[in-house]
């Protein structure tokens, strides 16, 4: 069984392919990379595959059993097109099974919905392919919080517009060990997956931290509009409007789902600390190589 991985040198499909190595061997596994300068350390055979490009999909899928699809990071209308061309030249291929790797969200709610809805309409692309499909739903990875720690220090704060609102976070840790679970096993055929963790406020996640970190921060809440206001000032206007909207869904609880983590993996999903506690791991190894 051949299997490939589309963006796949990127962290969450890097995630993946090292799981599916570890399931069936790195001869089963192929991973499809814009630039394959960028993959080589993944270990494995790299084709080229841009999602603007269906002939570079027809021909990086010959002789592909399944393909993980990682959603584009494009803008939402350029998206939808993208994934028809890896969908399209899947069917062209043969290949039986596609797996797509979604978002939790609402499609109307906040300025982050543009992209909820076109992931949606994706799914619905992947369900009347006529592939054996299955869908994961990604919650928020918890990694760019503890990724940005040292500024959240020097402010003293995490400073947000969710409020007292829920999150179910994950990470790419959990979600390439589910992915790898949903393309091997036949049973999670025809199904779609919340892959979330327990929900919680931006206030506790201030004290897990605080707890792991030996850090002393404390949550802010501020009014969606100044938040955006600021993002937008520091990221440029896409990406802050983006990462407000994020926080705008967690307020008003689209992050607060019921998780389907178990069934898709058979085990229960890593709780915030055993999460943060992996992430200390991998950076002291990476730092140790």
């Amino acid at each position: 069984m051949k299997i490939a991985v589309t963006a796949a040198n990127g962290q969450l499909g890097s995630s993946i392919v090292n799981e599916l190595i570890k399931k069936i061997g790195k001869e089963n596994v192929i991973g499809i990379v814009r630039t394959l300068e960028k993959a080589s350390h993944l270990g494995i055979e790299v084709r080229k595959g841009d999602y603007n490009s269906r002939d570079d999909f027809n021909s990086a899928l010959k002789g592909i059993d399944s393909v993980l699809l990682i959603s584009g990071m494009d803008d939402p209308e350029k998206r939808i097109q993208q994934h028809r061309n890896v969908i399209e030249a899947a069917n062209q291929n043969g290949v039986r099974k596609i797996v797509y790797t979604s978002i939790v969200g609402n499609e109307e709610e906040t300025s982050f919905s543009p992209i909820v809805k076109s992931n949606r309409q994706t799914e619905k692309d992947v369900r009347e392919s006529g592939m054996k499909w299955v869908i994961g739903r990604n919650g928020i990875y918890i990694e760019p919080d503890l990724e940005y720690i040292d500024t959240y220090v020097k402010e003293g704060e995490i400073r947000n517009c969710a409020g007292d609102g829920k999150c179910g976070y994950t990470s790419r840790g959990e979600l390439g060990f589910a992915y790898s679970q949903m393309l091997l096993q036949d049973k999670h055929n025809g199904h779609t997956y919340n892959l979330v963790g327990k929900a919680i406020t931006q206030t506790q996640l201030a004290e897990l931290i605080n707890q792991v970190f030996d850090t002393n921060l404390i949550y802010t809440s501020v009014p969606v509009d100044i938040y955006e206001k600021e993002r937008k000032a520091e990221l440029g206007d896409f990406i802050g409007t983006v990462i407000a909207g994020i926080y705008n869904g967690i307020k008003k609880g689209v992050n607060d789902v019921s998780s389907d983590f178990e069934k898709a993996t058979g085990r229960p999903h890593k709780p915030p600390i055993a999460m943060m506690k992996s992430y200390i791991k991998i950076k002291t190894n990476a730092q140790n190589k």
